[in-house]
């Protein structure tokens, strides 16, 4: 728990100097904080010129720009210097609140049973197998613990176990530009094999001959995955063969295996639009069928049971998502039969398949629903969920000729549970609870509650809150309000052990589940981008409104934060009503839209047509410029502001952020923080530790609490 005795004299020292000088200390702040050079770049596109004076940021390789960076950081670590003891005990205290010899819940798959446990003081898990039961041996397959040794950034990903049990591919990334090489181990003898085989997207599957590896490559410019290759074990990769190449540059590639464990399956995405081949295992070196032929605007998914295929698709305007049949051997999209119908209020987002049973996941007014019914139609019934503000969804499953599923379990103010229910007896064994120790918590000790904003439009708003029961909700309470709505991705209301550093101290926490999300399905979505991204922004901004309005909080006492696309929110929301917020956190924010839409050499441009448009077309160009955040920093005043990045960045480059904070220092009129936090090892998820991470939290969470005078 915190050492608070060990810096109690330089807090109260700290706090009341800083208190008696706060003005002294903003000050500081405007004259020393780091000035970018200015170089004009006219960019000039549909006959319109927008200067970018910030332009050569874009040079990881630059001394300039690298100097500038670290000048950045010095000034961070500077301003924040009198956080850095609360730092470390926040760190501390989340850190105190998880099993550090924790382990997964053990599945079963093909005759084994795995594992991912932590040891007490290390950053990576371990990853493990018991044959046959978990009485046996344990096999330790990998442990990243001595793997990361060496490494400031590292991640194993797509662990790949051979039909026989023998072999394991395997992805490294250690970067953080997601970039993996693919290495194979004998589970056996703990030999790794001199195959390697570099720039991948760590993922790979094995067809039945237990020696064929089919796995997805990345252009090395890009990082999109276009290319699948076929790699026979002990060759080397330069020998592998492409088996598909994806031309289009707004689509994706990826290979995976079929439940049933007879289709070999590769699947290309768009925004708007998927296509899927398949191949029987059994015959790795034939070539790959489609499925259906790729149409503009039609989405599917495949899962393989008996002998037909299950579709999950939007065909025939079925908005929400319907299920369709269809046979192995004519699988084209007219053969496609419906199964279960398209819903206007339910949203239809996957199904999991057993022998003798499917599973639904369904999203009704926002909330989780699982359905479970039986192939032979004796039996259909919904798990029943009380609250209002909980995640439930269908967990690891590998297993089809098995009557148990299992499923997780949160809410706002209820930690992780991970269940095993029996589909034909109904009986469910809670198989884990998360544990959060310290033996300060009590989830009756904690509120949770869904309350529903009025935006500009009309539209009803949803957000999910969740506080202290002794906190004092008023005009004064601090409030952490949470978005992110892009991508149709939906940030379900879910407990965090990490948050308790906020509630404990009064702060009210609120996912606002704004438009460009999916949490009222999939026009909630549709009304979110594109031409109608605005609405993500005025959302969020009229949740803020509501909750000043109805004496949740106020002004000076109102937080925001988001990170990725949510970033860009967080860039268009200071624009827009800077004056609603006292503080503000954009994570590796997405904020120079149109430079980025316009560089088709950056990592995820092209795929990101149709999220928020072409801005090569004139309509897509002037509405981005019209909210983008970058071209929209004016003089005016501003919030205190956190902005962090991370230099290996593959999803949201480095200089977006670093462009965006030295125009706010040249534009802004205020006396205000502008906090600007490079992680000059990571990328986009920051640092890979488990316990490591925390300490970026710790650094946000800090932030908030000095500007609430709750240091300490």
């Amino acid at each position: 728990m915190p050492h608070l005795r060990k810096r109690m004299l330089v807090y109260l020292v700290s706090l009341t100097f800083g208190l008696s000088c706060q003005n002294e200390k903003q000050t500081m702040t405007i004259h020393d904080s780091p000035v970018a050079k200015k170089i004009k770049k006219e960019l000039t596109i549909h006959n319109d010129i927008r200067v970018d004076d910030y332009y050569w940021m874009n040079n990881r390789e630059d001394p300039e720009v690298i100097a500038h960076l670290e000048r950045e950081n010095a000034y961070y670590e500077k301003l924040t210097a009198h956080t850095k003891h609360f730092q470390e005990e926040l760190f501390e205290e989340m850190k105190g609140r998880i099993k550090e010899d924790d382990a997964s819940v053990p599945y079963k798959k093909n005759g084994y049973w795995y594992v991912t446990r932590y040891e007490t003081g290390k950053e990576y898990p371990i990853y493990s197998r018991h044959k046959g039961s978990l009485g046996s041996p344990e096999e330790i397959m990998f442990n990243c613990n001595d793997m990361a040794e060496g490494h400031e950034f590292f991640n194993l990903g797509g662990i790949a176990i051979s039909p026989d049990n023998k072999l394991a591919a395997f992805g490294i990334d250690t970067v953080s530009r997601r970039q993996y090489t693919i290495q194979i181990k004998n589970l056996e003898t703990g030999e790794i094999y001199s195959d390697v085989i570099e720039n991948t997207t760590g993922g790979s599957v094995w067809a039945n001959d237990n020696k064929t590896l089919f796995y997805s490559k990345k252009d090395p410019v890009t990082l999109r995955s276009d290319k699948i290759y076929r790699h026979i074990f002990g060759t080397k990769a330069a020998e592998d063969i492409m088996v598909f190449h994806e031309e289009d540059e707004t689509f994706g590639t990826y290979v995976y295996k079929s439940k049933s464990n007879k289709y070999l399956i590769i699947g290309s995405y768009s925004t708007l639009t998927s296509e899927f081949r398949t191949l029987n295992a059994e015959t790795p070196y034939a070539d790959f069928q489609i499925f259906s032929p790729r149409e503009r605007g039609l989405e599917y998914s495949i899962a393989h049971y008996d002998d037909a295929f299950y579709v999950l698709t939007n065909k025939d305007k079925a908005k929400n998502f319907k299920l369709m049949k269809v046979g192995e051997s004519n699988t084209t999209s007219e053969h496609w039969k419906e199964f279960i119908p398209h819903r206007d209020d339910v949203l239809l987002e996957d199904i999991d398949i057993f022998k003798d049973y499917y599973v639904l996941s369904e999203r009704e007014n926002g909330l989780n629903k699982l359905k479970i019914s039986r192939w032979d139609k004796s039996d259909s019934y919904y798990l029943p969920f009380e609250s209002e503000t909980y995640t439930a969804y269908v967990s690891t499953n590998p297993e089809f000729d098995t009557d148990t599923l299992r499923y997780a379990y949160n809410a706002m103010n209820t930690p992780s549970s991970v269940i095993d229910f029996n589909m034909r007896t109904k009986e469910k064994v809670v198989k884990k609870e998360q544990e959060v120790l310290g033996g300060k918590f009590k989830k009756e000790n904690y509120k949770s509650e869904r309350i529903w904003a009025t935006a500009r439009d009309g539209v009803k708003i949803p957000m999910s809150l969740v506080y202290h029961k002794d906190t004092k909700i008023n005009g004064k309470t601090p409030v952490l309000q949470y978005a992110y709505g892009s991508y149709g991705s939906t940030i379900d209301p879910y407990f965090s052990t990490v948050r308790l550093s906020l509630l404990d101290r009064g702060f009210v926490y609120v996912i606002a589940h704004i438009r460009g999300g999916q949490y009222l399905g999939r026009n909630w979505y549709e009304d979110g981008k594109l031409l109608k991204k605005k609405n993500t922004f005025t959302d969020f901004i009229d949740c803020s409104k509501y909750l000043i309005e109805n004496k949740y909080t106020s002004a000076d006492h109102l937080y925001a934060m988001g990170g990725s696309a949510g970033g860009l929110l967080m860039g268009a929301i200071v624009n827009m009503a800077p004056e609603l917020y006292n503080g503000v956190i954009a994570a590796v924010p997405f904020v120079d839209v149109i430079t980025t839409m316009l560089d088709d050499s950056i990592p995820l441009t092209t795929g990101e047509y149709d999220e928020w448009g072409n801005p090569h077309e004139k309509e897509y160009y002037d509405y981005m410029k019209s909210y983008s955040p970058y071209d929209n920093v004016k003089p005016q005043d501003y919030p205190n502001i956190l902005v962090t990045t991370g230099l290996h960045d593959s999803q949201v480059q480095y200089f977006e952020p670093a462009k965006w904070v030295a125009k706010l220092r040249e534009l802004k009129t205020d006396t205000n923080l502008l906090l600007f936090d490079i992680n000059m090892d990571a990328g986009h998820g920051g640092a890979s530790g488990r316990f490591e991470s925390l300490k970026e939290v710790a650094k946000e969470y800090a932030f908030l609490l000095d500007l609430e005078g709750k240091i300490g």
